[in-house]
């Protein structure tokens, strides 16, 4: 026999719960003492009266009537029921009725109550559970005293590509290759010993059927037991956290590396140190070779001719039996190779598998790799200021997973570090030139069409100062129809200042790519320029006199449909808005820190921008000269911003004219464009119910709205499209679904809704039932992405309107 303990929080526990008993006419013959306590009736007033007379008030006798009903119908009940206490109130009751037989047929009828209250907690109890396996997104194991597994949740299902069913009985690690298998068992049943909780414990969870692909996962563990202290069990909580694990790790190389790469201004010391990062964290093997005057320490040639040295050879194993040139030895890269392409072009390669015979296009010594089972392989050139000084190999063969997309990004990174450090010994000779060539690289060359806005920039470098400065500008075309307006300025003069221009102009548009608010581009900009200015601290490159790092800025989205304009700055000066009617004001934004100070928010303001309205950013230079107050520059600018019919460039020359000199004292950007607004008729908007016919109607709308804008040849992709964001959205989200069409240099499909889980494309395997939905979207539209509000997310897609 064994003997279970009843939860203290179940309202049907033995001492908790009051019971009667009913004969088939509703005579009471049975009263506990437990009914007594709740409804103060004794059992000698109750027992032999009709339950109806004794318990139910007369107001509510047609409900109790058919609660009766009910009970004969389907052989009992489980609700919630008024019932009358002895002193004259009623109590909210919740009652389980069940039939009984008797020996001689007769029904008597075995009822058992709880306060209302504690009933509807206990239900509520278990719909949080049952949303545990049924629908919580966190990954749920239940693991028996046997270690074995009892029950998994959907999100397991989801993890591990199996069903839900097939795990009871399961051992504990099963699913797991040997080594993972050993430390959750581990984990398990430390947990179960201990009796403490284990949180958030990261590990590898790499599968037996698919030992190649290493995954990482969040942990959690916590002990079950019953209410005798009798343990039941162990549950673990599981995350996949693999790409932030994969993140975590590539920051800490990046940290690693700005303290190990460039310590001194020795060309080869560098090389060696780069390598020495790169293995074993990010590859198994590496090379580093560079072009031979770079190794001279001369001016290396635009266009690399002739070998390059190897300089740096970090290797985990060397199996073959040709080995690589020992460093300092001349290399030949035979043409078509990934590093002679690398060399010629300066572009980074990819090769995520390499074929099995991939060596025989290398007949030269020295052009293998160091190990022939190499199965991936990454190629970046070490390049500095426009310059290509020469290349870095990877591979991996131990590694079982190839190299992707973040990885090469990484490479490229700290081969930019590097390259920057191996070219220090000669970069001080050639600083103005070479600056001056970097900052007119950065900056852009044409401003890109869109139909929100007509922009007219002017960049006006100063005359006096030593070399160029930091301001800069940028157009950046968004999702939605919408455009970004950039205009910053970096502290100082110089290389120094033009590099970190770069930095932050090419920091903005990975951040407007990620959709985000002004006030979060600036903050996490404000991040950037932090980190920028603590590794130059750290490595003691700080000029005499000059601020380490700094910059301001001031980001602005324009909305076409809805005309809201929304910025945020960080210490720069305000932007100015013109009505169309000529009144020029300033747009006050709250002042923000500049870039790089920390500690203060940024906050984003929100206006509405008339169709035709001039908007104006500009750098300090153009108000902030020495023979003018910022108050006089101020009324000035907005004086010469009076005719905003005027085209822009004549504006541009009417602004110049009324504030610049001849020769100005610092850098000068200047942005101005005027809002346009997309027709109403290009823009269809549809609130949708979240069921299982709004896919359909998606649909159906798309196709109608297409044929009224002849654009039928789109329907089947929008439909497809409309189909699979809305299907999406009302699996994963919850309140109505917005699907907004917009029709301007390509076709927008929007589709909004309240949750915050964005849909990521994947390759699905054969068996797979799903999973293709994303990936056959991104196959017929030229763009998709995600952008996040405040009150969920909008998933997006672009085609061309030229489209099959």
């Amino acid at each position: 026999m064994t003997v279970l303990s009843e939860s203290p929080d179940d309202p049907f526990a033995l001492h908790r719960a009051a019971s009667a008993v009913l004969d088939d006419r509703g005579t009471v013959v049975g009263w506990s003492r437990r009914a007594e306590e709740l409804l103060g009736h004794p059992g000698s007033e109750v027992i032999g009266r009709p339950a109806f007379e004794v318990l139910i008030d007369p107001g509510d006798l047609p409900a109790a009537k058919d609660a009766a009903a009910m009970c004969r119908r389907d052989g009992g009940w489980f609700g919630v029921l008024a019932v009358r206490h002895r002193g004259g109130r009623l109590v909210e009751m919740g009652f389980r009725a069940r039939e009984l037989l008797r020996m001689d047929q007769v029904r008597e009828w075995f009822l058992v109550g709880a306060p209302a209250a504690e009933v509807l907690e206990w239900q509520r109890d278990r719909a949080v559970l049952d949303g545990l396996f049924r629908r919580c997104p966190v990954g749920l194991v239940v693991h028996s005293p046997e270690m074995t597994i009892l029950r998994v949740n959907r999100a397991i299902e989801q993890f591990t590509g199996m069903p839900a069913a097939s795990f009871p009985g399961m051992p504990t690690g099963d699913l797991l290759v040997a080594e993972d298998a050993r430390r959750s068992v581990e984990r398990v049943r430390q947990v179960m010993e201990s009796g403490k909780s284990l949180v958030a414990s990261e590990q590898y969870a790499r599968l037996e059927r698919d030992p190649t692909r290493v995954r990482a996962a969040s942990v959690s563990a916590f002990l079950l037991q019953d209410p005798a202290g009798r343990v039941l069990g162990v549950a673990e909580t599981v995350e996949d956290v693999t790409e932030r694990h994969r993140a975590r790790r590539r920051l800490a190389l990046l940290d690693q590396a700005g303290a190990r790469i460039g310590s001194t201004l020795d060309v080869r010391q560098t090389a060696r140190e780069l390598a020495d990062v790169m293995v074993p964290h990010l590859a198994d093997h590496v090379t580093v070779d560079l072009s031979q005057p770079v190794t001279r320490g001369e001016e290396p040639a635009q266009a690399l001719a002739g070998p390059v040295v190897r300089v740096a050879v970090r290797g985990l194993a060397v199996r073959q039996p040709d080995l690589p040139p020992p460093e300092g030895e001349p290399v030949h890269p035979a043409p078509g190779t990934p590093q002679a392409r690398c060399l010629a072009d300066g572009r980074p390669l990819l090769e995520p598998v390499l074929s099995p015979d991939w060596f025989l296009a290398e007949p030269r010594r020295g052009e293998q790799a160091p190990d022939l089972s190499a199965h991936s392989l990454i190629v970046v050139p070490l390049a500095a200021r426009g310059l290509v000084l020469g290349v870095m190999s990877l591979w991996r063969s131990r590694h079982p997973e190839p190299f992707e997309a973040d990885d090469l990004t990484l490479a490229q990174e700290l081969a930019s570090r590097a390259a920057v450090s191996i070219d220090n010994a000669r970069r001080f000779t050639q600083q103005q030139q070479t600056a001056s060539t970097l900052q007119r690289t950065l900056l852009p060359r044409t401003v890109p069409h869109q139909p929100a806005l007509e922009v007219a920039p002017r960049y006006l470098p100063a005359s006096t100062a030593p070399g160029p400065g930091g301001d800069w500008f940028d157009v950046i075309p968004l999702s939605g129809a919408r455009v970004a307006l950039v205009v910053g300025d970096a502290v100082g003069h110089g290389l120094h200042a033009a590099a970190t221009m770069g930095r932050l102009r090419t920091a903005v548009h990975t951040l407007a790519t990620l959709d985000l608010e002004p006030d979060e581009v600036l903050s996490r900009l404000d991040d950037l320029v932090s980190l920028l200015a603590a590794e130059q601290e750290t490595a003691d490159e700080r000029p005499a006199g000059e601020q380490i790092i700094g910059a301001t800025c001031l980001y602005a989205v324009y909305d076409p449909v809805s005309r809201r304009c929304s910025a945020a700055r960080a210490g720069h000066p305000l932007p100015v808005v013109t009505s169309p009617d000529g009144e020029a004001a300033l747009f006050d934004l709250p002042p923000g820190p500049p870039l790089g100070l920390g500690g203060l928010p940024f906050e984003t303001r929100e206006i509405e921008l008339a169709e035709g309205s001039l908007l104006t950013l500009y750098t300090n230079g153009l108000i902030g000269e020495r023979h003018l107050d910022v108050d006089t520059g101020l009324r000035r600018l907005c004086t010469a911003l009076t005719h905003p019919a005027d085209p822009l460039e004549k504006m541009c020359q009417a602004v110049v004219d009324s504030l610049v000199p001849g020769q100005p004292a610092d850098d000068i950007a200047l942005l101005i464009a005027r809002t346009r607004v997309l027709p109403p008729e290009n823009v269809a908007s549809w609130q949708l119910p979240v069921g299982p016919t709004a896919a359909a109607q998606a649909r159906a709308l798309a196709t109608t709205q297409l044929t009224l804008w002849g654009l039928e040849h789109l329907a089947f992709a929008t439909e497809l499209i409309a189909s699979e964001l809305v299907t999406n959205a009302y699996r994963y989200a919850t309140g109505p679904v917005t699907l907004r069409l917009i029709r301007e240099r390509r076709l927008v499909c929007e589709v909004a809704d309240a949750s915050h889980t964005s849909p990521h494309l994947r390759r699905a395997r054969t068996t797979d039932e799903g999973g293709r939905g994303m990936f056959l979207v991104a196959q017929v539209t030229e763009r998709w992405g995600t952008r996040y509000t405040r009150e969920g997310k909008t998933v997006w897609t672009e085609q061309s309107l030229l489209g099959s």
